[in-house]
């Protein structure tokens, strides 16, 4: 039987895969690194602490998973996680427990790799063309860990894939991203406070980053792969959509926060290996994720009321 363990299964992407992974018949072990989430009574929880390389074995060891999908990493807090220190252990972290897993006979492995990986001022990313050229420790330190997870498993003929995420949003996102806070803010009654909203991005609901990552699971596809929706579209117009959906787009305050310094005008994914090489296609469009992103957070306990 395949048996697959599911590293940061309590987290954004992370906790969507779980269903995905036991619906195509993997025996899935999950861990988490503080408190065991009731997401579902198909997996087996592990609590781990995946920084202590005692604990990674243990885990390992007990497991003897057939297939690794790695998404665990630094605490992903915004505008604090692309310069933390914690970065660097996570290196250390992953390498540990891509070697345990060959060890005990893992198979196939897949690690949750980042757009930030990418030069951005190239704005169109391609897996075969474009440029990496980091320049925060987040993406350094990712794009390290890819190249050092190609070279072990050329080496040591294990079967292995990268997905750098682009810009996804939905259920259990953190708060205070774009996306989640525009949401947030207008089920208040708040103004949604934006900068001019210009730059182009490539969005992406978290259900369908996380069924991405289960279809190259699956595959035979080896080394990067874009996980995108591979749609171009200004912020101002995902703001407008949302804006349109709850009905309040009379709160809508562009301009009112300057934009990042140096910010990249256009960050948006080449999907042509996850469309053709992977044969995965998103099943959600911006508006149904949006309308599903809105109904979560319209029924969470963030916003202390309820619309129809």
């Amino acid at each position: 039987m395949k048996k697959v363990l599911v590293t940061g299964a309590g987290g954004f992407v992370g906790r969507h895969s779980i269903n995905t992974l036991v619906e195509h018949g993997f025996e899935v072990h999950a861990v988490a690194s503080k408190t065991l989430p009731t997401l579902s009574s198909d997996c087996t929880w592990h609590l781990a602490n995946l920084l202590d390389h005692t604990f990674i074995k243990e885990v390992v060891c007990q497991v003897k998973p057939t297939h690794l999908l790695h998404f665990a990493w630094c605490y992903t807090v915004p505008g604090q996680y692309w310069k933390s220190e914690d970065n660097f252990l996570w290196v250390q972290a992953s390498l540990e427990l891509l070697r345990q897993f060959r060890e005990q006979g893992g198979e196939r492995v897949v690690m949750g790799g980042t757009c930030a990986e990418y030069d951005w001022k190239y704005g169109y990313c391609s897996e075969v063309v474009t440029p990496r050229n980091p320049d925060t420790p987040y993406g350094i330190c990712k794009k390290a860990l890819q190249e050092i997870v190609n070279s072990y498993s050329e080496t040591t003929s294990l079967s292995s894939a990268w997905g750098r995420i682009f810009f996804p949003y939905g259920d259990y996102e953190y708060p205070n991203r774009l996306v989640s806070s525009v949401i947030l803010s207008l089920l208040k009654g708040e103004a949604a406070r934006c900068s001019h909203g210009n730059q182009i991005r490539d969005f992406l609901y978290v259900q369908d980053v996380a069924d991405a990552f289960v279809a190259l699971l699956e595959s035979e596809v080896t080394g990067a792969v874009n996980i995108g929706s591979g749609q171009p579209i200004a912020i101002k117009d995902v703001v407008y959509k949302i804006a349109d959906i709850i009905g309040r787009s009379d709160l809508v305050q562009l301009g009112a926060i300057a934009s990042a310094a140096k910010e990249a005008p256009l960050l948006v994914a080449d999907v042509t290996r996850l469309s053709n090489e992977v044969g995965w296609l998103p099943k959600f469009n911006l508006e149904m994720g949006l309308r599903q992103a809105i109904i979560w957070w319209n029924n969470s306990n963030y916003t202390g009321l309820k619309i129809e």
